[in-house]
């Protein structure tokens, strides 16, 4: 199908008028009307009504029908021009925890869309449970989990290290110091969220196992809207304490006896798929300029 008398015909159903679409187009009125013309021969059809002394344009009932499909039409040439200036892409399906997709992998996302159009990226939110498993069928390419699991056919690798901290609601007329020990901390006044087996044998350690907590909670952003006192604490990685503790209302502290850090890793199949074996190559480039 002749594309500049598809041009001239979309110009001359935005105008409704020829010499309105030659400005539109920058060509002579003559010029539009020849390429209206051999549309119309290819066609086969009248596609505008041609009535001396009437300036207007209107369409055919052919026309009117076939303006339809020369709108999808344009944009659909459009969609490929964008994809053809972009050039071959690669797409990369990731798996991540929430938490880690909040807080922790944006950067990473940023910089790969900035600096690599050529990759395109489709992240889903999973447990860690579910992107070991969506690994194993082939679902995603990639993922970043909250625990290490042993697997024959994948990568398990530490890819982010979370050092764990203390926060608090800012008391009025005091300053708080910057290290607290677990012995100040009431664990009646705790906002407990588990953070794992590892950080469950240190909490264990300092206060007792059946001891009640005033909130057990499961999903970090909680802690922060369900604080009313400063007497209130909870410990949560470093990375999240950052992106909510809002500094005119929040303290982050450490501990003198911190629990161990909070570990994430990143899995991949240890035979990628050939395709995409040049964007992993880059995501893991990333990975190790922004977390190592």
């Amino acid at each position: 199908m002749d594309v500049t008398g598809m041009d001239a015909f979309l110009a001359i159903v935005q105008t409704r008028s020829l010499t309105k679409a030659a400005e539109l187009l920058h060509l002579s009125q003559s010029t539009v009307s020849y390429r209206l013309q051999v549309l119309e021969r290819e066609m086969g059809a009248t596609l505008i009504e041609r009535k001396k002394g009437i300036q207007t344009i209107n369409l055919t009932p052919f026309g009117e029908s076939f303006a339809v499909l020369a709108q999808r039409w344009s944009i659909l040439k459009r969609e490929v021009e964008i994809l053809q200036s972009r050039g071959p892409q690669t797409c990369l399906t990731i798996g991540a925890a929430d938490s880690l997709n909040v807080y922790v992998l944006p950067p990473l996302y940023r910089m790969l869309s900035q600096q690599c159009p050529s990759i395109r990226l489709n992240i889903r939110t999973q447990h860690t449970v579910e992107s070991y498993e969506s690994i194993e069928r082939r679902e995603i390419d990639v993922a970043f989990v909250k625990a290490e699991k042993v697997v024959g056919n994948m990568v398990v690798e530490p890819f982010y290290v979370d050092e764990m901290v203390l926060v608090r609601l800012r008391a009025e007329n005091r300053n708080p110091a910057d290290i607290i020990s677990p012995l100040e901390l009431d664990c009646r006044d705790q906002l407990y969220f588990s953070w794992g087996p590892s950080y469950q044998m240190w909490h264990d350690r300092w206060w007792d196992a059946f001891s009640p907590s005033s909130l057990q909670i499961d999903a970090a952003a909680l802690i922060f809207s369900l604080m009313w006192t400063p007497q209130q604490w909870a410990i949560v990685p470093k990375s999240i304490a950052t992106a909510l503790a809002q500094k005119d209302k929040f303290v982050v502290q450490c501990l003198t006896d911190p629990p161990p850090p909070r570990v994430c890793f990143q899995v991949m199949p240890k035979h990628a798929d050939s395709v995409k074996e040049s964007a992993l190559h880059t995501l893991n480039q990333f990975v190790h300029l922004i977390y190592h």
